[in-house]
């Protein structure tokens, strides 16, 4: 383990039985309270987009905004939101994904990314890997190039990563943790 995983683990705590009885819930709101810990995610995640070749930041709803907002800053990259349905107004592009008992939809303002840009995604866990990998086709729909996807955590009992490496074509996927 590296000191890195070993400062971000000692600070994202264990709920268990949230939301529902059975789930062990992984709250990051201790890692975001505490500025060291925050300031060495945001540098790995602004290395990884410097590395990548990114000339833009995609952050995914909601805690994807928190942690993509000062990748982008320190990277000085810019920052684009990918939202909930209904959330943005103005033009949007949207694409609907499955989750385990239904479907979801995002949304991302059209006119913010173009055939110019290299995208980093940047969200807080990788679970089933529907809401990356429907982030990325709404990036390749805007005509933009993914750079790669950057998750703090990724749970491998849930098998998102084949799924999101599939749609990723060859871009990165790095998890600064994996549980």
């Amino acid at each position: 383990m590296t000191d890195l995983t070993t400062l971000l683990l000692s600070r994202i705590r264990d709920v268990a039985d949230h939301p529902e009885p059975g789930v062990m819930f992984k709250d990051i709101t201790p890692l975001l309270a505490d500025p060291a810990a925050f300031t060495a995610l945001t540098d790995a995640f602004a290395e990884m987009a410097g590395r990548t070749g990114a000339t833009k930041i995609v952050g995914l709803e909601a805690r994807g905004f928190i942690l993509g907002a000062p990748v982008a800053v320190r990277a000085g990259l810019g920052f684009i939101p990918v939202r909930k349905a209904g959330k943005l107004p103005g033009a949007t592009l949207s694409q609907s994904y499955d989750l385990e008992y239904g479907s979801a939809e995002i949304e991302v303002h059209a006119e913010d990314l173009s055939a110019d840009d290299r995208v980093l995604v940047v969200d807080d866990v990788l679970a089933t890997g529907g809401t990356a990998e429907a982030s990325i086709q709404l990036i390749h729909r805007a005509g933009a190039e993914v750079a790669g996807v950057a998750v703090l955590m990724e749970l491998s009992f849930l098998d998102g990563r084949p799924r999101l490496e599939a749609a990723l074509d060859g871009a990165p996927l790095e998890a600064l943790i994996t549980v």
